[in-house]
């Protein structure tokens, strides 16, 4: 991290303590001449008729300004214009990105002066929601990565305040922010550790140690277990690397954490492809961005971060986390195309590509989580380039068949900003996925990729259970599309399943 944060809702009687700076986001209106005047009388502050022209004028967005007496040291005027381009991912990206500049400053103290909420209303549903985006920027502008770095820095504290017309509302935006974004963090933190050391075996002991002491339990099931469990598919994928595969499974039980005070109301598994890196296999992956293949275990982190972010906000609801792990590696021993592998409900794999090899590695993992019997079942998979190149970088492609739960998640995503598009799950697309020599193959082909991706899932899916497949092959992984999905792997998914979990 590059902060420790102390974040609080500011107190009415404002007290600047040393290295204070004070970030004010200011609605341009058409009265905003008179109201830079008011502002800058509010904060004892001196204004050049420069830094004031500068800050009106039509393309004007930021002036910061020093002050000699520290009360406080500087004061930043941010203009926000409600324009066709606004979106609710406003002040959580922007902040984000302001956060970030802070990291060469010797600022101990953050004041930040919410905007009013009614100018907002039609782009948040609710008061409270509007401030935790405020919240939830602070906490991605803070994130950093350097384990590995020789001269890392400890991270340097920093103090925030937040300035709302609602004090109650506030602070449990910022309790509600803390909850889900230690999941997103811890699935950020998994995201970008190295293939290296990352493997299925320590992917597992990691998943364990996080729900230490939180009253959620899993179970890891090794190489001979697998094999015994007749998992082929996760086995088939994983028994080219000298690091065998897990199955991770996680269980939470809302009622059973709420001790009877909130029965669970519903039971939901979620799916995650855990492949600690993927190589391609026999059909290796050109050299190119290969590294970002590290990543390629994103479902698997967001899975585990949701369950953690659940269990912290003890939601009354159940939840099952089933996770393949596994390294996608080529040797003697690997899988190779034209090989045939038998799934775990039975069902006979023609390997066509080896570097199709996600959707293999779930099989399983859905035929468990099926066998859980659900009330709905959701997988994240970083499954296809197909999905980027459809949807672009920053949203995931959504499958299902269920209207509702179609509804739900893309509602859940347009809240959250971890966006979500319906793609097609006709059956015409199942003659894609059919083989002469087994019940299904693994790669349809090029056109339409992701889409007969999804239908090979299909195969493994109780077909009385809601599911939706989530391709998040785009947004999980570090794009430029934002300030704060820029220099890492972004924990996308986190925050869209607890809003969904929270409505079950």
């Amino acid at each position: 991290m590059i902060f420790k944060l102390n974040i609080n809702s500011g107190e009415k009687k404002i007290t600047y303590k040393p290295l204070s700076l004070s970030l004010k986001y200011v609605v341009d209106e058409k009265k905003l001449d008179e109201s830079i005047v008011h502002i800058v009388k509010v904060f004892n502050a001196k204004l050049s008729e420069l830094q004031k022209k500068n800050f009106l004028a039509q393309d004007g967005c930021e002036i910061r300004i020093s002050k000699h007496d520290g009360k406080p040291d500087a004061v930043v005027l941010s203009k926000v214009k409600i324009e066709d381009s606004f979106n609710a991912d406003y002040f959580r990206n922007h902040i984000a990105g302001y956060v970030q500049k802070l990291e060469k400053e010797q600022v101990k103290n953050l004041h930040v002066f919410l905007p009013k909420y009614f100018p907002f209303k039609k782009y948040f549903e609710s008061e409270e929601y509007f401030y935790q985006t405020f919240v939830e920027g602070i906490y991605y502008g803070s994130y950093s990565f350097n384990t590995y770095k020789s001269d890392k820095k400890s991270p340097k504290e920093l103090s925030v305040f937040f300035h709302a017309e609602d004090d109650a509302k506030m602070k449990t935006a910022i309790a509600n922010a803390k909850t889900v974004m230690e999941g997103v963090n811890f699935a950020k933190d998994l995201q970008n550790e190295p293939g290296l050391v990352l493997t299925p075996v320590e992917l597992a002991k990691r998943i364990v140690n996080k729900f230490k002491n939180t009253g959620v339990s899993v179970k890891i099931f090794n190489e001979n277990e697998i094999k015994k469990r007749k998992m082929g598919g996760l086995n088939a994928v994983g028994m080219g690397s000298d690091n065998p595969p897990r199955m991770i499974v996680i269980e939470y039980d809302g009622g059973k954490i709420n001790k009877g005070k909130k029965k669970a109301s519903k039971k939901a598994a979620l799916v995650g492809k855990g492949i600690t890196f993927d190589s391609g296999g026999i059909s290796i992956k050109p050299s190119e961005k290969m590294g970002e293949m590290k990543a390629d275990m994103s479902g698997a982190a967001v899975v585990a971060g949701t369950i953690f972010s659940a269990a912290k906000a003890k939601l009354p609801v159940s939840l099952i986390g089933v996770i393949s792990a596994a390294e996608n590696m080529p040797s003697g021993k690997s899988i190779k195309p034209g090989d045939i592998i038998i799934a775990s409900n039975g069902k006979s794999i023609e390997i066509e590509d080896t570097d199709a090899e996600g959707r293999v590695a779930l099989s399983d993992a859905l035929v468990f989580a099926s066998n859980q019997k659900p009330d709905v079942m959701i997988d994240l998979a970083t499954l296809t380039g197909s999905v980027v190149a459809a949807l672009g970088e920053f949203v995931a492609g959504m499958f299902t068949k269920n209207e509702n739960l179609s509804l739900n998640l893309y509602k859940a995503g347009l809240k959250t900003y971890d966006r979500v598009w319906p793609m097609p799950m006709w059956d015409d697309y199942n003659e894609l996925n059919k083989s002469d020599v087994a019940d299904v193959k693994n790669y349809g082909g090029r056109w339409g990729d992701a889409v007969n991706a999804a239908k090979f899932l299909e195969n493994f899916v109780d077909k009385k259970i809601p599911w939706a497949h989530l391709d998040i092959a785009g947004p999980a992984i570090a794009n430029s599309f934002n300030n704060y999905t820029k220099k890492y792997m972004t924990g996308f998914g986190v925050r869209l399943l607890f809003e969904y979990l929270k409505s079950l």
